[in-house]
């Protein structure tokens, strides 16, 4: 999904347009609600009769706090394809060996980001990045941590076809066919799609509508900048204070994403170091410079956004850090030495307690709400 300049308001919300379940919090892949007992465990089914699909309400307003929405003209939301993109989330069969669903890599267990410093996609295969938190996505005019995709569309197919889920592109074709005619989803994908069935720019597209209602608005932090000043503790304030002020973390962690590769047009990438130390420069990840073939953007990467940091650890694209407290540290001490570090980076000189101070912050925006099954 590519952002406009002037965004409309979305109407989408986590668990809204149907009836819901929260996820189960324990880690791995969530089989889908449409799976019987028969497709998770290989037994024959004993019945193929699907219920008639519930009726949907329209789709509710993006959270104030984050601003308006653009809506893609080449997919506008539907209820429909939220839906049937909310079970094809969960659904591992959408994998080359099913063992693997774009909720494995994104579960609440995690803050919704991942579990292992650098994903594990079909097949066992190790990748080469850590999974990022999915909240506020939408939002987002570039995805990836080198921001290769420019809309959660492409997004999707990228890691479908890749190694997170391991089909390939000659084999998206296939696998589309063989999900759709999965008895199951045939009226979800006519009423989603008519006319089109499923096909791997549908199931791209009821994933991205699904994934675009992924909103985190109401953190402690939200309440009090809507005026409730009881909503974070005295630690908090003097955080936030540092934060904007001593630390100047605001100068990548822009409002009201923590992240400023949500407000800029072509996203924002910085090279703080990691990954580049006691390494040959030949194998140091390039980060946005493979796609821009740009020197200045070699080691770069998106800001990740601070909210729900405090349940998503490790940290960093490649997952190096496994506590915040170390993340702050390294970020507040100005990052590691390298011929490409962003300037902004400099040592803030802060002490044990305002670190802490900091860290107590970052816990007043942890998102309320659960990716959720319907």
């Amino acid at each position: 999904m590519h952002q406009t300049k002037n965004r409309s308001r979305l109407a989408i919300a986590v668990a809204v347009a149907l009836p819901i379940v929260v996820a189960c919090q324990s880690r791995g892949n969530a089989p889908s609600p449409t799976q019987s007992a028969a497709a998770i465990t290989g037994a024959p089914s004993a019945s193929t009769v699907v219920p008639p699909l519930p009726p949907l309400p329209p789709l509710p307003e993006a959270p104030s706090a984050l601003g308006s929405l653009g809506s893609p003209k080449e997919n506008p939301p539907t209820p429909q394809k939220v839906r049937l993109g909310n079970l094809l989330f969960f659904d591992s069969r959408l994998s080359v060996d099913g063992t693997k669903s774009c909720y494995s890599c994104h579960d609440n267990a995690d803050g919704t980001g991942g579990h292992d410093p650098v994903a594990v996609g079909a097949k066992g295969q190790k990748l080469t990045r850590h999974a990022p938190i999915m909240w506020n996505v939408a939002y987002l005019p570039k995805l990836y941590w080198d921001g290769r995709s420019d809309s959660l569309e492409a997004q999707m197919k990228g890691a479908w076809s890749g190694g997170n889920m391991g089909v390939g592109q000659d084999g998206l074709a296939a696998k589309a066919k063989e999900m759709g005619d999965l008895p199951e989803y045939k009226a979800l994908f006519a009423a989603a799609f008519p006319g089109d069935g499923a096909t791997p720019d549908t199931i791209a597209k009821a994933v991205a509508s699904y994934e675009r209602t992924l909103f985190c608005g109401d953190t402690a932090f939200d309440k009090f900048s809507a005026g409730d000043k009881t909503a974070l503790s005295d630690d908090q304030k003097k955080g936030l204070a540092l934060f904007s002020g001593k630390a100047g973390c605001n100068a990548c962690h822009t409002l009201p994403f923590f992240s400023d590769a949500y407000t800029a047009e072509q996203g924002a990438f910085h090279n703080v170091g990691i990954g580049t130390k006691v390494k040959p420069e030949s194998d140091v990840d390039p980060g946005r410079a493979k796609v821009t073939k740009n020197d200045s953007d070699w080691a770069a990467f998106k800001t990740p956004t601070l909210r729900n940091i405090t349940r998503s650890a490790p940290y960093f694209h490649d997952g190096s850090v496994s506590t915040l407290e170390e993340a702050v540290r390294t970020m507040a001490t100005g990052g590691i030495p390298n011929k490409n570090r962003d300037p902004k980076l400099t040592d803030k000189k802060l002490k044990k307690d305002e670190i802490a101070s900091l860290v107590a912050f970052f816990g007043a925006l942890e998102c309320r709400g659960v990716i959720a099954q319907p």
